[in-house]
Protein backbone atom coordinates (compact mmCIF):
# COMPACT_ATOMS: atom_id res chain seq x y z
CA UNK A 1 0.00 0.00 0.00
CA UNK A 2 1.50 3.23 -0.89
CA UNK A 3 0.69 6.56 1.07
CA UNK A 4 1.12 9.69 -0.84
CA UNK A 5 1.81 12.85 1.70
CA UNK A 6 1.81 16.33 1.28
CA UNK A 7 5.36 17.47 1.13
CA UNK A 8 4.18 20.45 3.32
CA UNK A 9 4.74 17.86 6.19
CA UNK A 10 8.39 17.87 6.17
CA UNK A 11 8.89 21.41 5.56
CA UNK A 12 10.25 22.97 9.13
CA UNK A 13 7.96 24.94 10.99
CA UNK A 14 10.47 27.29 12.35
CA UNK A 15 13.50 28.32 10.35
CA UNK A 16 16.07 27.69 13.27
CA UNK A 17 14.64 23.72 13.17
CA UNK A 18 17.22 21.45 12.16
CA UNK A 19 15.95 19.32 9.13
CA UNK A 20 15.94 16.31 10.54
CA UNK A 21 14.17 17.19 13.49
CA UNK A 22 11.32 18.78 11.55
CA UNK A 23 11.38 15.67 9.18
CA UNK A 24 11.02 13.22 13.14
CA UNK A 25 8.04 15.79 14.37
CA UNK A 26 5.97 15.45 10.93
CA UNK A 27 6.42 11.70 10.28
CA UNK A 28 5.46 11.54 14.49
CA UNK A 29 2.51 13.54 13.27
CA UNK A 30 1.47 11.47 10.40
CA UNK A 31 1.64 8.07 12.35
CA UNK A 32 -0.81 9.58 15.41
CA UNK A 33 -2.74 10.31 12.51
CA UNK A 34 -4.99 7.81 11.92
CA UNK A 35 -6.88 9.20 9.06
CA UNK A 36 -3.09 8.62 6.94
CA UNK A 37 -1.57 5.66 8.81
CA UNK A 38 -3.27 2.82 10.83
CA UNK A 39 -1.93 -0.05 12.72
CA UNK A 40 -2.64 -3.10 11.44
CA UNK A 41 -2.76 -7.21 12.80
CA UNK A 42 -4.24 -10.54 10.93
CA UNK A 43 -6.82 -12.70 12.89
CA UNK A 44 -5.18 -15.70 14.35
CA UNK A 45 -8.30 -17.39 16.21
CA UNK A 46 -11.91 -17.17 15.97
CA UNK A 47 -14.27 -18.60 17.96
CA UNK A 48 -18.10 -17.86 18.46
CA UNK A 49 -18.17 -14.66 20.28
CA UNK A 50 -14.60 -13.55 19.63
CA UNK A 51 -11.33 -13.68 17.98
CA UNK A 52 -7.74 -13.35 18.18
CA UNK A 53 -5.76 -10.82 16.43
CA UNK A 54 -1.95 -10.57 16.48
CA UNK A 55 -0.10 -7.44 15.62
CA UNK A 56 -1.36 -4.98 17.29
CA UNK A 57 -0.70 -5.71 20.64
CA UNK A 58 1.89 -2.85 21.68
CA UNK A 59 -0.37 -0.07 20.42
CA UNK A 60 -4.08 -1.42 21.49
CA UNK A 61 -5.58 -0.33 24.71
CA UNK A 62 -9.06 -1.98 26.22
CA UNK A 63 -11.81 0.09 25.20
CA UNK A 64 -10.43 0.45 21.47
CA UNK A 65 -12.42 -0.04 18.83
CA UNK A 66 -11.07 -2.69 15.67
CA UNK A 67 -12.04 -2.43 12.11
CA UNK A 68 -12.05 -5.88 10.78
CA UNK A 69 -12.41 -6.41 6.63
CA UNK A 70 -13.63 -9.55 5.27
CA UNK A 71 -15.68 -11.14 2.35
CA UNK A 72 -18.31 -10.10 4.43
CA UNK A 73 -17.64 -6.06 4.14
CA UNK A 74 -15.88 -4.15 6.83
CA UNK A 75 -17.18 -5.03 10.37
CA UNK A 76 -16.18 -3.76 14.25
CA UNK A 77 -15.29 -4.91 17.50
CA UNK A 78 -13.62 -3.60 20.52
CA UNK A 79 -10.25 -4.63 22.11
CA UNK A 80 -11.63 -6.26 25.54
CA UNK A 81 -8.56 -8.72 26.61
CA UNK A 82 -4.50 -7.53 26.18
CA UNK A 83 -1.43 -10.30 25.95
CA UNK A 84 2.06 -9.41 24.99
CA UNK A 85 1.30 -11.08 21.28
CA UNK A 86 -1.97 -10.57 20.44
CA UNK A 87 -5.40 -9.08 21.43
CA UNK A 88 -8.96 -10.51 21.87
CA UNK A 89 -12.01 -8.73 19.78
CA UNK A 90 -15.35 -9.02 20.95
CA UNK A 91 -17.19 -8.08 17.54
CA UNK A 92 -20.18 -5.63 17.53
CA UNK A 93 -21.39 -8.08 14.15
CA UNK A 94 -21.57 -11.66 14.31
CA UNK A 95 -17.84 -13.61 14.87
CA UNK A 96 -19.01 -15.75 12.40
CA UNK A 97 -17.75 -13.01 9.63
CA UNK A 98 -14.32 -13.75 10.42
CA UNK A 99 -11.74 -15.63 9.18
CA UNK A 100 -8.40 -16.37 9.71
CA UNK A 101 -5.38 -14.10 8.17
CA UNK A 102 -8.15 -11.49 7.88
CA UNK A 103 -6.74 -7.92 7.99
CA UNK A 104 -7.53 -5.56 11.33
CA UNK A 105 -6.98 -2.22 11.97
CA UNK A 106 -6.78 -0.12 15.54
CA UNK A 107 -9.40 2.43 14.94
CA UNK A 108 -8.70 4.04 18.53
CA UNK A 109 -11.40 4.93 21.30
CA UNK A 110 -14.79 4.67 20.56
CA UNK A 111 -16.26 8.39 20.45
CA UNK A 112 -19.95 9.37 20.52
CA UNK A 113 -20.37 13.16 19.07
CA UNK A 114 -24.26 14.34 20.00
CA UNK A 115 -26.00 16.78 18.20
CA UNK A 116 -29.11 18.65 19.26
CA UNK A 117 -30.66 17.69 15.60
CA UNK A 118 -30.60 14.13 17.34
CA UNK A 119 -33.69 14.48 18.93
CA UNK A 120 -36.59 12.87 17.70
CA UNK A 121 -34.23 9.95 15.93
CA UNK A 122 -33.46 6.10 16.97
CA UNK A 123 -29.79 4.97 16.75
CA UNK A 124 -27.72 1.88 17.73
CA UNK A 125 -25.17 1.35 19.96
CA UNK A 126 -22.56 2.69 17.58
CA UNK A 127 -24.66 6.19 16.86
CA UNK A 128 -25.45 4.76 13.98
CA UNK A 129 -29.11 6.13 12.72
CA UNK A 130 -31.73 3.27 11.97
CA UNK A 131 -34.94 4.77 11.82
CA UNK A 132 -34.48 5.66 7.34
CA UNK A 133 -33.81 9.41 8.23
CA UNK A 134 -31.09 11.41 6.67
CA UNK A 135 -28.10 10.78 8.34
CA UNK A 136 -27.23 12.30 11.60
CA UNK A 137 -25.22 15.61 12.20
CA UNK A 138 -22.23 15.60 14.42
CA UNK A 139 -21.78 17.00 17.42
CA UNK A 140 -18.50 19.82 18.25
CA UNK A 141 -15.36 17.15 19.29
CA UNK A 142 -14.37 19.19 21.97
CA UNK A 143 -18.11 19.22 24.08
CA UNK A 144 -16.97 15.51 23.81
CA UNK A 145 -13.44 15.85 25.29
CA UNK A 146 -15.00 18.33 27.62
CA UNK A 147 -17.54 15.88 28.91
CA UNK A 148 -15.70 14.46 32.20
CA UNK A 149 -17.77 12.99 35.20
CA UNK A 150 -17.41 15.49 38.48
CA UNK A 151 -16.13 14.58 41.50
CA UNK A 152 -18.43 13.85 44.02
CA UNK A 153 -17.91 17.01 45.73
CA UNK A 154 -17.83 19.30 42.19
CA UNK A 155 -21.92 18.15 42.01
CA UNK A 156 -23.78 20.46 43.30
CA UNK A 157 -26.59 18.95 45.78
CA UNK A 158 -30.00 17.26 44.65
CA UNK A 159 -32.60 19.98 45.60
CA UNK A 160 -36.26 20.18 44.06
CA UNK A 161 -38.53 17.68 42.84
CA UNK A 162 -40.83 18.00 39.91
CA UNK A 163 -44.46 15.91 39.58
CA UNK A 164 -44.15 12.97 37.07
CA UNK A 165 -47.57 12.85 36.66
CA UNK A 166 -48.19 9.39 37.27
CA UNK A 167 -49.68 9.31 41.46
CA UNK A 168 -48.71 6.84 42.57
CA UNK A 169 -44.93 7.89 42.18
CA UNK A 170 -45.81 11.47 43.26
CA UNK A 171 -47.33 10.54 46.15
CA UNK A 172 -45.30 7.49 47.50
CA UNK A 173 -41.87 8.08 45.71
CA UNK A 174 -41.34 11.84 44.51
CA UNK A 175 -38.49 12.30 42.25
CA UNK A 176 -35.86 14.94 42.20
CA UNK A 177 -33.75 16.00 39.47
CA UNK A 178 -30.92 14.45 39.50
CA UNK A 179 -31.96 11.33 41.20
CA UNK A 180 -31.45 7.98 40.02
CA UNK A 181 -34.49 5.58 40.88
CA UNK A 182 -34.89 1.70 39.92
CA UNK A 183 -38.35 0.11 38.83
CA UNK A 184 -37.66 -3.69 39.59
CA UNK A 185 -40.45 -5.79 38.40
CA UNK A 186 -40.40 -9.24 36.69
CA UNK A 187 -41.49 -9.95 33.10
CA UNK A 188 -44.65 -8.80 31.88
CA UNK A 189 -46.06 -6.73 35.38
CA UNK A 190 -46.39 -3.56 33.13
CA UNK A 191 -42.84 -2.32 33.29
CA UNK A 192 -42.31 -0.98 30.29
CA UNK A 193 -45.59 1.15 30.52
CA UNK A 194 -44.97 2.88 33.72
CA UNK A 195 -41.46 3.56 31.89
CA UNK A 196 -43.39 5.26 28.70
CA UNK A 197 -45.67 7.03 31.33
CA UNK A 198 -42.67 8.82 33.50
CA UNK A 199 -40.88 9.72 30.05
CA UNK A 200 -43.92 12.14 29.41
CA UNK A 201 -42.74 14.65 31.79
CA UNK A 202 -43.15 17.82 31.13
CA UNK A 203 -40.70 19.09 33.48
CA UNK A 204 -37.92 17.32 31.34
CA UNK A 205 -35.82 19.46 28.11
CA UNK A 206 -34.39 16.26 26.66
CA UNK A 207 -35.55 12.50 26.97
CA UNK A 208 -32.60 9.79 26.05
CA UNK A 209 -34.27 6.29 25.86
CA UNK A 210 -32.44 3.19 25.98
CA UNK A 211 -34.09 -0.20 25.36
CA UNK A 212 -31.03 -2.48 25.93
CA UNK A 213 -32.47 -6.43 24.97
CA UNK A 214 -35.63 -5.27 23.77
CA UNK A 215 -37.62 -7.24 21.08
CA UNK A 216 -37.22 -6.47 17.72
CA UNK A 217 -40.95 -6.29 17.32
CA UNK A 218 -41.72 -4.25 20.13
CA UNK A 219 -39.32 -1.33 19.05
CA UNK A 220 -41.53 0.91 16.80
CA UNK A 221 -44.46 0.25 19.23
CA UNK A 222 -42.63 1.22 22.34
CA UNK A 223 -41.38 4.78 20.23
CA UNK A 224 -44.76 5.21 18.32
CA UNK A 225 -47.02 4.51 20.40
CA UNK A 226 -46.36 4.11 23.92
CA UNK A 227 -43.75 6.86 24.17
CA UNK A 228 -45.84 9.04 21.40
CA UNK A 229 -45.40 11.90 18.72
CA UNK A 230 -45.51 14.38 21.14
CA UNK A 231 -43.07 13.31 23.87
CA UNK A 232 -40.84 11.41 20.73
CA UNK A 233 -39.89 15.13 19.22
CA UNK A 234 -37.51 15.49 22.50
CA UNK A 235 -36.11 12.24 22.57
CA UNK A 236 -33.16 10.42 21.24
CA UNK A 237 -33.48 6.73 20.95
CA UNK A 238 -30.69 3.91 21.60
CA UNK A 239 -31.67 0.63 20.59
CA UNK A 240 -30.01 -2.87 21.11
CA UNK A 241 -32.08 -5.38 20.31
CA UNK A 242 -31.92 -9.13 21.72
CA UNK A 243 -30.79 -10.66 18.67
CA UNK A 244 -27.66 -8.34 18.48
CA UNK A 245 -24.63 -9.55 19.89
CA UNK A 246 -23.81 -8.66 23.36
CA UNK A 247 -21.04 -5.87 22.42
CA UNK A 248 -23.85 -3.98 21.25
CA UNK A 249 -26.08 -4.54 24.40
CA UNK A 250 -22.92 -3.47 26.33
CA UNK A 251 -22.39 -0.21 24.29
CA UNK A 252 -26.30 0.76 24.02
CA UNK A 253 -26.38 2.16 27.96
CA UNK A 254 -22.69 3.74 27.65
CA UNK A 255 -23.42 5.74 24.28
CA UNK A 256 -26.90 6.57 26.28
CA UNK A 257 -25.50 8.18 28.89
CA UNK A 258 -22.93 9.92 26.50
CA UNK A 259 -26.12 11.33 24.88
CA UNK A 260 -27.63 12.32 28.02
CA UNK A 261 -24.26 13.70 29.61
CA UNK A 262 -24.25 16.24 26.04
CA UNK A 263 -27.35 17.61 26.86
CA UNK A 264 -27.29 17.93 30.63
CA UNK A 265 -23.41 19.73 30.01
CA UNK A 266 -25.69 22.26 27.49
CA UNK A 267 -27.82 23.02 30.51
CA UNK A 268 -30.34 21.08 29.93
CA UNK A 269 -32.69 18.89 32.44
CA UNK A 270 -32.37 15.47 30.92
CA UNK A 271 -34.43 11.87 31.81
CA UNK A 272 -32.71 8.87 30.89
CA UNK A 273 -35.03 5.85 30.55
CA UNK A 274 -32.84 2.82 30.47
CA UNK A 275 -34.83 -0.67 30.22
CA UNK A 276 -33.40 -2.81 31.23
CA UNK A 277 -29.65 -2.82 33.47
CA UNK A 278 -30.65 -6.31 33.61
CA UNK A 279 -29.76 -7.19 30.31
CA UNK A 280 -26.64 -4.40 30.12
CA UNK A 281 -25.19 -6.70 33.15
CA UNK A 282 -26.53 -9.86 30.92
CA UNK A 283 -24.15 -8.69 27.79
CA UNK A 284 -21.51 -7.92 30.75
CA UNK A 285 -21.30 -11.50 31.99
CA UNK A 286 -21.60 -13.06 28.70
CA UNK A 287 -18.55 -10.96 27.45
CA UNK A 288 -16.58 -11.12 30.38
CA UNK A 289 -17.13 -15.31 30.59
CA UNK A 290 -15.67 -15.09 26.78
CA UNK A 291 -12.75 -13.65 28.13
CA UNK A 292 -11.95 -16.58 30.97
CA UNK A 293 -13.12 -14.40 33.68
CA UNK A 294 -14.79 -16.87 36.53
CA UNK A 295 -17.90 -16.39 38.00
CA UNK A 296 -18.49 -15.58 41.42
CA UNK A 297 -22.21 -14.89 41.70
CA UNK A 298 -24.60 -17.24 40.20
CA UNK A 299 -22.50 -17.28 36.82
CA UNK A 300 -21.51 -12.94 37.14
CA UNK A 301 -18.29 -12.27 36.75
CA UNK A 302 -16.78 -9.67 39.36
CA UNK A 303 -16.68 -7.47 36.56
CA UNK A 304 -19.79 -7.03 35.88
CA UNK A 305 -20.33 -5.43 39.68
CA UNK A 306 -17.53 -2.63 39.15
CA UNK A 307 -19.45 -1.82 35.64
CA UNK A 308 -22.62 -1.44 37.33
CA UNK A 309 -21.76 1.55 39.25
CA UNK A 310 -19.11 2.99 36.09
CA UNK A 311 -22.53 3.48 34.45
CA UNK A 312 -24.84 4.71 36.98
CA UNK A 313 -23.13 7.03 38.81
CA UNK A 314 -22.64 8.99 35.98
CA UNK A 315 -25.99 10.01 36.13
CA UNK A 316 -27.07 12.71 38.68
CA UNK A 317 -27.04 16.64 39.33
CA UNK A 318 -24.51 18.72 37.11
CA UNK A 319 -21.81 20.76 38.53
CA UNK A 320 -21.82 23.48 40.67
CA UNK A 321 -23.47 26.34 39.34
CA UNK A 322 -24.71 24.79 36.50
CA UNK A 323 -28.55 24.09 35.31
CA UNK A 324 -28.21 20.90 33.34
CA UNK A 325 -28.42 17.33 34.80
CA UNK A 326 -29.29 13.66 34.45
CA UNK A 327 -32.26 12.15 36.13
CA UNK A 328 -32.31 8.16 35.67
CA UNK A 329 -35.23 5.92 35.68
CA UNK A 330 -33.58 2.67 35.55
CA UNK A 331 -35.50 -0.50 34.65
CA UNK A 332 -34.45 -3.82 36.14
CA UNK A 333 -36.03 -7.07 35.15
CA UNK A 334 -36.10 -8.96 38.30
CA UNK A 335 -35.08 -13.07 37.24
CA UNK A 336 -38.09 -15.35 38.49
CA UNK A 337 -39.47 -12.61 40.47
CA UNK A 338 -36.38 -13.15 42.92
CA UNK A 339 -35.49 -9.43 44.31
CA UNK A 340 -32.57 -11.23 45.94
CA UNK A 341 -31.04 -11.71 42.41
CA UNK A 342 -27.10 -10.36 42.66
CA UNK A 343 -28.01 -7.78 40.13
CA UNK A 344 -30.78 -6.61 41.98
CA UNK A 345 -29.27 -6.62 44.76
CA UNK A 346 -26.39 -4.79 43.57
CA UNK A 347 -28.20 -2.36 41.36
CA UNK A 348 -30.75 -1.20 44.44
CA UNK A 349 -27.27 -0.33 46.48
CA UNK A 350 -26.31 2.26 44.17
CA UNK A 351 -29.39 3.86 43.21
CA UNK A 352 -31.44 6.59 44.90
CA UNK A 353 -34.52 5.00 45.46
CA UNK A 354 -36.65 2.02 43.73
CA UNK A 355 -40.08 1.48 42.80
CA UNK A 356 -40.88 -2.44 43.11
CA UNK A 357 -44.34 -3.49 41.08
CA UNK A 358 -45.90 -6.51 42.01
CA UNK A 359 -47.31 -9.07 40.17
CA UNK A 360 -50.31 -9.97 42.38
CA UNK A 361 -51.29 -6.14 42.22
CA UNK A 362 -51.25 -6.38 38.26
CA UNK A 363 -53.32 -9.87 38.49
CA UNK A 364 -56.11 -7.46 40.73
CA UNK A 365 -55.98 -4.67 37.99
CA UNK A 366 -54.34 -1.79 39.52
CA UNK A 367 -51.77 -0.09 37.04
CA UNK A 368 -49.77 0.76 37.57
CA UNK A 369 -48.85 -2.26 40.17
CA UNK A 370 -46.71 -0.28 42.16
CA UNK A 371 -46.60 -1.91 46.09
CA UNK A 372 -46.03 1.49 48.13
CA UNK A 373 -44.71 -0.48 51.12
CA UNK A 374 -42.14 -1.90 49.06
CA UNK A 375 -40.91 1.20 47.34
CA UNK A 376 -38.88 3.95 48.80
CA UNK A 377 -37.27 7.53 47.64
CA UNK A 378 -34.37 8.23 49.39
CA UNK A 379 -34.79 11.85 48.48
CA UNK A 380 -38.50 12.12 49.44
CA UNK A 381 -37.79 14.45 52.39
CA UNK A 382 -36.55 17.03 49.88
CA UNK A 383 -40.03 16.54 47.97
CA UNK A 384 -42.64 16.39 50.61
CA UNK A 385 -43.67 19.33 52.84
CA UNK A 386 -44.39 18.16 56.49
CA UNK A 387 -47.87 18.16 56.19
CA UNK A 388 -47.46 15.65 53.38
CA UNK A 389 -44.66 13.62 55.40
CA UNK A 390 -47.37 12.92 58.05
CA UNK A 391 -49.82 12.20 55.34
CA UNK A 392 -47.80 9.21 53.89
CA UNK A 393 -47.07 7.77 56.71
CA UNK A 394 -50.87 7.58 57.73
CA UNK A 395 -51.45 6.41 54.42
CA UNK A 396 -48.49 3.38 53.99
CA UNK A 397 -49.51 2.41 58.16
CA UNK A 398 -53.31 1.85 56.97
CA UNK A 399 -52.25 0.52 54.05
CA UNK A 400 -50.03 -2.60 56.06
CA UNK A 401 -52.82 -2.93 58.33
CA UNK A 402 -55.01 -3.67 55.73
CA UNK A 403 -52.74 -6.05 53.71
CA UNK A 404 -51.81 -7.61 57.17
CA UNK A 405 -55.29 -8.47 57.90
CA UNK A 406 -55.98 -9.69 54.01
CA UNK A 407 -56.97 -13.82 55.01
CA UNK A 408 -58.33 -12.81 58.04
CA UNK A 409 -61.13 -10.71 56.50
CA UNK A 410 -60.94 -13.27 53.27
CA UNK A 411 -62.10 -16.17 56.10
CA UNK A 412 -64.95 -14.17 57.41
CA UNK A 413 -63.43 -13.45 61.01
CA UNK A 414 -63.30 -9.42 60.41
CA UNK A 415 -65.83 -7.57 62.79
CA UNK A 416 -66.56 -4.26 62.33
CA UNK A 417 -66.36 -1.96 65.48
CA UNK A 418 -63.87 -4.19 67.19
CA UNK A 419 -60.77 -2.42 65.90
CA UNK A 420 -61.41 1.56 64.67
CA UNK A 421 -57.95 1.49 62.89
CA UNK A 422 -58.72 -1.49 61.08
CA UNK A 423 -62.07 -0.42 60.51
CA UNK A 424 -60.32 2.88 58.84
CA UNK A 425 -58.26 1.03 56.86
CA UNK A 426 -61.23 -0.92 55.55
CA UNK A 427 -63.08 1.74 54.53
CA UNK A 428 -60.29 3.92 53.22
CA UNK A 429 -57.58 1.71 52.12
CA UNK A 430 -59.75 0.22 48.55
CA UNK A 431 -60.47 4.49 47.87
CA UNK A 432 -56.54 4.89 47.91
CA UNK A 433 -56.08 2.13 45.74
CA UNK A 434 -59.09 3.25 43.28
CA UNK A 435 -57.30 6.94 43.20
CA UNK A 436 -54.06 5.66 42.27
CA UNK A 437 -55.23 3.45 39.34
CA UNK A 438 -54.37 5.15 36.27
CA UNK A 439 -53.34 5.04 32.66
CA UNK A 440 -51.26 6.00 29.83
CA UNK A 441 -54.76 7.34 28.31
CA UNK A 442 -55.06 9.24 31.02
CA UNK A 443 -54.31 12.81 31.50
CA UNK A 444 -50.99 13.25 33.58
CA UNK A 445 -51.92 14.76 37.52
CA UNK A 446 -50.72 18.14 37.96
CA UNK A 447 -50.86 17.93 41.85
CA UNK A 448 -51.09 13.75 42.74
CA UNK A 449 -52.10 15.21 46.61
CA UNK A 450 -54.52 17.08 45.68
CA UNK A 451 -56.16 14.47 43.45
CA UNK A 452 -56.37 11.84 46.22
CA UNK A 453 -57.97 14.34 48.40
CA UNK A 454 -60.70 15.34 45.89
CA UNK A 455 -61.21 11.68 44.97
CA UNK A 456 -61.67 10.43 48.74
CA UNK A 457 -63.72 13.77 49.47
CA UNK A 458 -65.93 12.76 46.67
CA UNK A 459 -66.34 8.77 46.94
CA UNK A 460 -67.72 9.99 51.16
CA UNK A 461 -70.28 12.35 49.62
CA UNK A 462 -71.52 9.62 46.85
CA UNK A 463 -71.63 6.74 49.98
CA UNK A 464 -73.25 9.56 52.74
CA UNK A 465 -76.31 9.94 49.89
CA UNK A 466 -76.98 6.04 49.62
CA UNK A 467 -79.81 4.77 51.24
CA UNK A 468 -79.77 2.48 54.08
Amino acid sequence: MTITLPTAAFAPSRPQDNPLEALDRAWRRIVEDRTLVRRGGRITEVSPTHYRVRGISSVARLGDMVEHRSHAGIRHGEIVQISPGEVLVAPYERAGDAGVSDPVFNLGPFSVLPHAGWRGRAIDALARPIDGGPPLPQGDPLDAARATQPSALARQRVGSSFPTGVRVIDVFTPICFGQRLGIFAGSGVGKSTLLAMLASAEAFDTVVVALVGERGREVREFLEDTIGPACMAKTVAVVSTSDESAMMRKRAPDTAMRVAEHFSMKGDRVLLVLDSITRFAHALREVATGTGEPPVARGYPASVFTDLPKLLERAGPGTEGATGSVTAIISVLIDGDDHNDPVADSVRGILDGHVVLDRTIAEQGRYPPVNPLASISRLASKAWSEDQRKLVTQLKAMISRYEDTRDIRLLGAYQAGADPDLDAAVRQVPLIYEAMTQTPRDKPSADAFADLARHLKNRDKQNAVQPG
